[in-house]
C-alpha cells in the first residue's frame, strides 16, 4: 500500500532509473500525471508514463508542431525558451518558392554579359555553356528536393540540409563557402548596379575621367571602387534599419525583371517585320566607337563643299584634305551597317562560331573586306571598339555560372511555407526549367537578331553607349536599363539580407568556435555583427572592381556548395539509412553522382587555381571544426559512411594472428579508479600514448565492483573521467568500463572479450600493485598473479610498469640517458621492439638503447656478443650490446635470511587472515541479531525465514568467551610454528637468482631512464603466489622506472623484409 501511495504521489523514481534521450515530443514531465492515465486501462505502463508518453498525447503535440526556425529541438533545446510564438506560415509554392527562385536566378549576367558571351563564344558554344550550367543546377535541385523532403527542414535552408546530412565538419565548411558565395554575389550585384549607372544611365557622374584612350578601363575600375563603397554602406544601413522593407520591395524588383524579359521577347518579335534603327560604323572590318563622333563618313557635302568630318580628325593630323592620315584609315572605306538586322536576316549563321580574342584587340566583322596597312602609329588613341579582357571558353563558363545560382532561395524560406515538402521540389524545379528555357532561347534569339560585332561589344560603344540588350528591347532601351538597374539593386540588398542570417545560423550551431560572436544581434534577432562582417567581405569584392573577376570567385563557392548537396543525397541513398525516406521519389544516386561530378568539373573548367583555393579554404575549415569544434551528433551520413567502412574493414581483417611484419602492440590498458571514479595512475595513459604514437588499437579498460543496475551512474561517470583523461593525454583509443561482482572476474572479462573481430588487443599493460604487502590489500596481489596467468593462457603479451608515477609526462623531454634492455630469455623479441617504438616519441627520442644479456658459466661471452650484434644488425636496430657474466657461487646468508623472512611473513599473514575472518563472522552475527530485534513483528518472520542460519544461533557470554580463548590458543600455537620453520629450498634458489640479477642490473642500469626486464612466470603451484610477488619485488629493487615484459610466445620482430 505504501509503495502505491509513493508512486502515485510522484516520489518514486521511474522504472529502471535509466535516463531517456530528450525529444521535442517525449518530454512530458510537466504534464498533469492524472490526465496521462486516468482509469486503470494503462496501469501496466504507468511507471514509464513520464518518459514514454501516451500515443494520444504524442500525436497532439505533433499536430501543434510548427516548423518555423525551430531547428531540431533535440539539438537546439536550449533555444526553446528564447523562441516566441509565431504565426502559422501561409506561403504556397508560387509565392514562396517559384518567384524567389526566379528572382534570384535571373539577374545581372542576363542583362550585362549574356549578349557578350553569345558574341564571343558563338551560339553553339554558348548553348553548351548554358546547358552545362543549367544541367548542374537541375541535378542539384533534384538532390536538394530529396533532402528537403526527408523530414522537416527548419530555417537555415541549404546549410541546415548539408550539415544534418553530412555532419558538422562538412556542414560548417560548406555553410561558410555558401556564405562567402552569397556575400560575393552581393558584391557582384553592386558592381553590376554601378556599371549600369555609369555606363548607360549617367556617364557624366564618373569621378575619374580617362584622359587617354588606354586609361578608360582603369578609370572605370576606380569609379567602381568609390561608388561601390558608398552603395555598400548605404545598403548596409538600409538592411540594418528595416529588413522588412527589403522583403516588401522584393516583388517590385521581381516585376522589373519580368517586364525586362517580356520587353526582350517583344523586341525580338518586332525585329521580324520592323527591325530597330541602330546603325554601326565600320572602318574596313573594324568596329568604331560612336562615342567620339556622330557622322559615319570621312567627308560630308555642305553647300557644294566637301568638308572633313570629326572621324577624319580622329585619324588624321589635321582637318585638311592633304593631312597625314593613319595608313589603315586611308586604305579602307567607312561603311555603315544595321546593328540589329532582325530575326529573318540569317545573321544566325555568322554568329554560330566563336570569336575569342586577346586583351586590347579590335572588334572586327569577319566577312567584311579590308586592306591591312602598316601600323606605324599607335592604335590606342583611335576610336575603335577594343576588347577589355582576354577571352576563352573556360573563362566564359566562370563568368556565366553565377546567373544560374539562386536555386536555394526556396529552401532558404522553408520556415515560411505552408507545405515545404511539396513546395520546395515543385517550385525549385519549375523555376530552373523556366529560367533554363529563358537563357537557352535568349542565346538563340540574340544570335539570330543582333550583328556579331555588337554582341562582342561589351559596353555598347558602337551603338552610342546603349546597353546591347536594350537595343533589341521594345518599346525602348530604357525599359531594360531601368529594369536591370532596379533588379540588380534588389538582388544586392537581398544578398546583404540573406548572408548575415546564414552566418548567424552557423554561429548559433556552435560548430566553428571563432565565429560564435556573429551569432549575437539586436533584441529582435537581427544579426548586427554578421551584417558588419558581410559588408566587410563585400568590400573586398568591390575593391576587385571588375564584374568579370568577381563572378568566377562566387562560382567556386556556389559550385562547392552544390557539389556537397549532391554528395549528401548520394551518400544517404547508397547507405540506405533507415531514416532516409524522402517524399520526393524522382531521385537516384546516379543522378546525384553525375551532378557532383559536373560541379567538380565546372569548378576546374572555370578556374583551376580558384578551385584549388576554394577547396583549400573548405579543407581548412573542415579540419578546424574537426579539431576545435563542438562535438555534435546529428545522425549525419558521414557517420553512417564511417560505420559502413569500419564494418567492411573489420570483415576484411582476418580473425587470426597478423603476420610478424605487421605485428604491433595492440594495447588493453588496465586502469585502477578511486572512490571518486578518477584514474589513480594517469601516467599509465601518458606511457600508452608514448608507446603507440596514435597508431594501432588502444582499449582503456577498468573494472567497477558491484552489479550494473546499482553502478549504472558510476559507470557513466567513470567513462567520462577516463575519456577526459585520454583527451588530455592525447591517447587515441576506446574506453570500456566493466561492472562485475569481483575485480578478478571483471579483468578476466576484459582480457577475453575486449575488441571486436580482428581488432582485438594482443598486449595487456598494467601498473604494478604498489600496496600489495599491506594486510588490507590481500586480494591485490592475487588479482595481479591471476591476470599474469590469464594473459599467458590467452597468448597475449603483458607489460607491467613499476613505479608508474615516476614515468615521464608527454610534455617532458629526456635530453640524454639510456633505455636498458635486460634480455634474459627469448620470448618473441618483444624486448627489442618496445624501445624502438618508444624512441619514435619526442619524450624518449634522444635516449640511447642498450641491450644486456647474461652469460652463464659455460657460455662463450665473446661469441655471444658477436652473435647479438649480428642479430641486431639484421633487425635494423641501433643499440649498444653488452654481455654480463654471472657465475654460480654459494648462496649467501643474506639470501637465506631474506627467503626465511619472506616465508615467515607469508605464514603469519595467513594466520592473521584466519583470525580476522573469525572476528568478522562474530561481528556479522551480532549485527544480524541487533537488526532483527529492531524490526516490526510483521517483517521479523520474513527475515527469520530468509536467513535462518544467521538467526537461529544464540550467543551466551560463556560461549563467546570459550570461542575467543579457542581462537587465541590456535593463534599462539601457529605463531610458535612460524618461528621454528626452515625455508623451502626451491624458494631459496629463486631468491638467489633474484638477488644476484638485481645486483647486476643495479650495477649497470641504476641511472638508466628506463629498464626493460624479462618477467618470470608465476609458479605452477598456486601456494607460492605471494612468494612470486616477493621475488619480483627483490628483482626490481632500487630501480626508478621498470617495465617488466612477458611475451605472448610468438615472434613479434623479424629480420626479413
Amino acid at each position: 500500500m505504501n509503495e502505491q501511495d509513493n508512486e502515485e504521489s510522484g516520489q518514486n523514481p521511474t522504472g529502471d532509473g535509466i535516463a531517456r534521450e530528450s525529444s521535442p515530443f517525449i518530454n512530458s514531465a510537466e504534464m498533469d500525471r492524472g490526465n496521462m492515465y486516468e482509469g486503470k486501462n494503462m496501469a501496466l505502463f504507468e511507471e514509464e508514463m513520464d518518459s514514454n508518453p501516451m500515443v494520444s498525447s504524442l500525436l497532439n503535440k505533433l499536430a501543434n508542431y510548427t516548423n518555423l526556425t525551430q531547428g531540431v529541438v533535440e539539438h537546439e533545446a536550449d533555444e526553446d525558451t528564447k523562441r516566441k510564438e509565431v504565426k502559422v506560415p501561409r506561403m504556397g509554392t508560387f509565392i514562396g518558392v517559384y518567384l524567389p527562385c526566379l528572382q534570384n536566378i535571373l539577374g545581372v549576367i542576363l542583362f550585362l554579359r549574356l549578349t557578350w558571351i553569345v558574341g564571343t563564344a558563338g551560339v553553339l558554344e554558348s548553348f553548351i555553356i548554358v546547358f552545362m550550367c543549367c544541367a548542374c543546377t537541375m541535378l542539384t535541385a533534384i538532390s536538394m528536393s530529396a533532402i528537403a523532403t526527408n523530414g522537416v527542414v527548419p530555417a537555415g535552408g541549404s546549410y541546415y540540409m548539408i550539415s544534418r546530412s553530412l555532419g558538422p565538419e562538412f556542414g560548417g565548411a560548406v555553410g561558410l563557402c555558401f556564405y562567402l558565395g552569397t556575400t560575393f554575389a552581393g558584391a557582384m550585384y553592386i558592381l553590376g548596379t554601378i556599371e549600369i549607372l555609369l555606363t548607360y544611365i549617367s556617364p557624366s557622374a564618373a569621378i575619374f575621367k580617362a584622359e587617354d584612350g588606354g586609361e578608360e578601363t582603369e578609370a572605370m575600375l576606380n569609379n567602381m571602387r568609390v561608388y561601390g563603397t558608398c552603395i555598400i554602406i548605404l545598403m548596409a544601413v538600409v538592411v540594418f534599419v528595416g529588413v522588412k522593407y527589403v522583403n516588401k520591395l522584393a516583388l517590385v524588383f521581381l516585376a522589373c525583371v519580368i517586364l525586362s524579359i517580356i520587353a526582350i521577347y517583344a523586341g525580338v518579335i518586332k525585329t521580324a517585320f520592323d527591325p530597330p534603327d541602330f546603325p554601326i560604323c565600320l572602318l574596313g572590318n573594324r568596329t568604331l566607337s560612336k562615342r567620339s563622333f556622330d557622322i559615319c563618313a570621312k567627308f560630308t557635302e555642305s553647300n557644294n563643299e566637301t568638308k572633313t568630318t570629326t572621324l577624319w580628325r580622329l585619324f588624321c593630323s589635321s582637318s585638311l584634305h592633304n593631312a597625314t592620315c593613319d595608313d589603315y584609315f586611308s586604305l579602307n572605306n567607312v561603311t555603315e551597317i544595321q546593328g540589329i538586322p532582325g530575326i529573318m536576316s540569317g545573321v544566325l549563321i555568322d554568329n554560330l562560331w566563336s570569336a575569342y580574342s586577346e586583351k586590347g584587340s579590335i572588334v572586327e566583322k569577319k566577312d567584311q573586306p579590308s586592306v591591312s596597312g602598316s601600323e606605324d602609329m599607335k592604335i590606342g588613341g583611335r576610336p575603335y571598339v577594343f576588347t577589355d579582357i582576354m577571352t576563352y571558353f573556360t573563362m566564359l563558363v566562370g563568368i556565366y555560372f553565377p546567373s544560374v545560382t539562386g536555386i536555394m532561395a526556396g529552401s532558404n524560406r522553408s520556415g515560411d511555407l505552408k507545405d515545404a515538402q511539396k513546395s520546395i521540389p515543385t517550385g525549385t524545379i519549375l523555376a530552373i526549367s523556366t529560367t533554363s528555357f529563358i537563357y537557352l532561347s535568349c542565346i538563340v534569339l540574340f544570335g539570330a537578331c543582333i550583328e556579331g560585332v555588337i554582341l562582342r561589344d561589351k559596353f555598347g560603344e558602337a551603338v552610342n553607349g546603349n546597353l546591347v540588350v536594350g537595343t533589341l528591347a521594345w518599346p525602348s532601351p530604357w525599359v531594360i536599363v531601368i529594369g536591370s538597374f532596379f533588379s540588380t539593386c534588389g538582388a544586392g540588398l537581398q544578398s546583404l539580407t540573406g548572408a548575415p542570417r546564414l552566418l548567424q545560423a552557423i554561429a548559433r550551431d556552435g560548430i566553428v568556435p571563432f565565429i560564435q560572436v556573429f551569432g549575437h544581434g539586436k533584441a529582435n534577432g537581427e544579426p548586427t555583427w554578421a551584417l558588419l562582417l558581410t559588408a566587410g567581405i563585400c568590400e573586398i569584392g568591390i575593391l576587385i572592381a571588375s564584374l568579370d573577376s568577381v563572378a568566377p570567385i562566387l562560382s567556386m563557392f556556389f559550385l562547392m556548395c552544390y557539389m556537397f548537396v549532391n554528395l549528401a543525397c548520394a551518400v544517404q541513398t547508397l547507405l540506405r539509412t533507415p531514416n532516409w525516406r524522402p517524399r520526393f521519389k524522382y531521385y537516384h544516386w546516379t543522378l546525384s553522382f553525375l551532378g557532383m561530378s559536373l560541379c567538380l568539373a565546372l569548378m576546374f573548367i572555370c578556374s583551376w587555381y580558384y578551385a584549388l583555393i576554394a577547396m583549400l579554404i573548405a579543407g581548412c575549415i573542415y579540419k578546424y571544426i574537426e579539431y576545435r569544434g563542438a562535438e555534435k551528433e546529428w545522425g549525419d551520413g558521414i557517420r553512417g559512411l564511417s560505420l559502413n567502412a569500419a564494418r567492411y574493414a573489420l570483415l576484411r581483417v582476418e580473425d587470426g594472428p597478423p603476420h610478424t611484419k605487421n605485428w604491433r602492440p595492440q594495447l588493453l590498458v588496465l586502469l585502477n579508479l578511486d572512490c571518486e571514479q578518477l584514474v589513480k595512475h594517469p601516467r599509465l595513459l601518458s606511457f600508452t600514448s608514448q608507446l603507440k604514437a596514435g597508431k594501432g588499437l588502444t582499449i582503456v579498460g577498468s573494472v567497477l565492483q558491484g552489479t550494473y543496475l546499482d553502478k549504472c551512474t558510476e559507470t557513466q561517470k567513470a567513462e567520462e573521467n577516463v575519456k577526459a583523461l585520454m583527451a588530455v593525454e592525447k591517447t587515441k583509443g576506446f574506453c570500456q568500463i566493466v561492472v562485475s561482482p569481483s575485480f578478478r572476474d571483471g579483468i578476466s572479462h576484459l582480457i577475453q572479450s575486449a575488441g571486436l573481430g580482428g581488432m582485438k588487443h594482443n598486449t595487456v599493460l598494467m601498473a604494478w600493485p604498489q600496496s600489495w604487502k599491506r594486510t588490507e590489500n590481500h586480494f591485490s596481489w592475487k588479482n595481479f598473479v591471476d591476470t599474469v596467468r590469464e594473459t599467458t593462457a590467452a597468448q597475449q603479451a603483458l607489460l607491467v610498469a613499476k613505479n608508474i608515477d615516476l614515468f615521464p609526462t608527454n610534455q617532458e623531454r629526456f635530453t640524454e640517458g639510456n633505455i636498458d634492455v635486460w634480455w634474459i630469455v627469448h620470448d618473441g623479441g618483444m624486448l627489442m621492439l618496445l624501445p624502438f617504438l618508444l624512441r619514435q616519441h619526442k619524450v624518449w627520442r634522444k635516449c640511447k638503447m642498450r641491450i644486456f644479456t647474461v652469460a652463464q658459466m659455460d657460455d662463450n661471452s665473446i661469441q655471444m656478443k658477436k652473435d647479438l650484434q649480428m642479430f641486431l644488425y639484421h633487425l635494423r636496430l641501433n643499440a649498444e650490446v653488452e654481455v654480463v657474466e654471472m657465475f654460480e657461487n654459494d648462496i649467501s646468508a643474506f639470501t637465506y635470511e631474506k627467503t626465511l623472512m619472506m616465508e615467515q611473513r607469508s605464514q603469519m599473514l595467513k594466520q592473521m587472515q584466519l583470525s580476522k575472518n573469525e572476528r568478522e563472522r562474530e561481528a556479522q552475527l551480532i549485527h544480524d541479531r541487533n537488526t532483527a530485534s529492531h524490526l516490526t513483528p510483521a517483517v521479523k518472520a520474513s527475515v527469520a525465514a530468509s536467513v535462518p542460519e544467521k538467526v537461529q544461533m544464540t550467543w551466551t557470554k560463556e560461549k563467546f568467551v570459550a570461542e575467543k580463548h579457542k581462537n587465541k590458543d590456535t593463534n599462539v600455537s601457529g605463531f610458535k610454528d612460524i618461528f621454528n620453520m626452515k625455508p623451502n629450498q626451491s624458494n631459496v634458489r629463486r631468491m638467489h637468482t633474484a638477488v644476484k640479477l638485481n645486483g647486476v642490473v643495479l650495477n649497470k642500469s641504476q641511472h638508466a631512464q628506463l629498464v626493460l626486464l624479462n618477467m618470470p612466470g608465476p609458479p605452477k603451484n598456486r601456494k607460492g603466489d605471494e612468494n612470486y610477488m616477493e621475488f619480483l619485488e627483490v628483482l626490481t629493487e632500487g630501480l626508478d622506472r621498470v617495465l617488466l615484459v612477458r611475451g605472448s610466445g610468438r615472434e613479434v620482430i623479424t629480420i626479413y623484409s
